[in-house]
């Protein structure tokens, strides 16, 4: 089970973290309206994350990476080439490969994620 709350006030990236981690029954949508699983308000290297709760625990953990990774591509002045050319499906094939590859994201996890897309801090 992944403690959301674990995950908040962590740096990620070495320059981002995330202020908030809300869960909703409400219906999320993207900015094209679209049905969503979560949504991202990006405040400066601040992230604030709306989740549809009762997900599943691997694809809670999943989303985390998605949204994760998008925001960091987003909030990043100069993101690092390998995530220039991400589109949706691209962000979430990343996410699912991370969560393959590293486990449940945790803050350790998340990390690994950004620096192997080219993270570094800024």
């Amino acid at each position: 089970m992944i403690n959301t709350d674990s995950l908040l006030h962590q740096r990620l990236g070495g320059v981002f973290f995330i202020a908030e981690i809300e869960l909703t029954h409400e219906s999320l949508e993207d900015a094209l309206g679209r049905e969503a699983v979560a949504q991202t308000r990006i405040l400066g290297r601040e992230f604030r994350l709306v989740i549809r709760s009762g997900l599943p625990d691997e694809e809670l953990s999943i989303t985390l990476y998605h949204e994760i990774l998008e925001a960091a591509t987003v909030a990043s002045p100069h993101p690092p080439v390998s995530v220039l050319d991400l589109n949706e499906a691209g962000f979430e094939a990343a996410a699912r490969r991370a969560n393959q590859t590293w486990g449940e994201a945790s803050v350790e996890n998340l990390n690994r994620m950004l620096q192997f897309y080219g993270f570094r801090g800024e």
